[in-house]
């Protein structure tokens, strides 16, 4: 599952692979928006841990759960 995050007064988004659903993701987000925490913690597929300021985010996009396709499509 792909996740893109833009940041306020950021020119880039911070883009990664993660191998949790999109249903938890967003759940994780909406639970830090309405309860006040001060940061987004999310871990992609490498286990590797982004914690974004909650203030800073301007948006959040999340992939369609789908396998990708090897090979070429006649």
């Amino acid at each position: 599952m792909e996740i893109r995050i833009g940041l306020q007064n950021t020119a880039r988004e911070l883009s990664f692979e993660s191998k949790q659903s999109a249903g938890e993701i967003e759940k994780s987000v909406e639970s830090a928006l309405s309860s006040g925490a001060k940061q987004l913690k999310l871990t992609d597929e490498k286990g590797r841990v982004f914690i974004v300021p909650v203030d800073a985010l301007a948006y959040v996009e999340i992939g369609a759960e789908e396998a990708r396709r090897v090979g070429f499509i006649a």
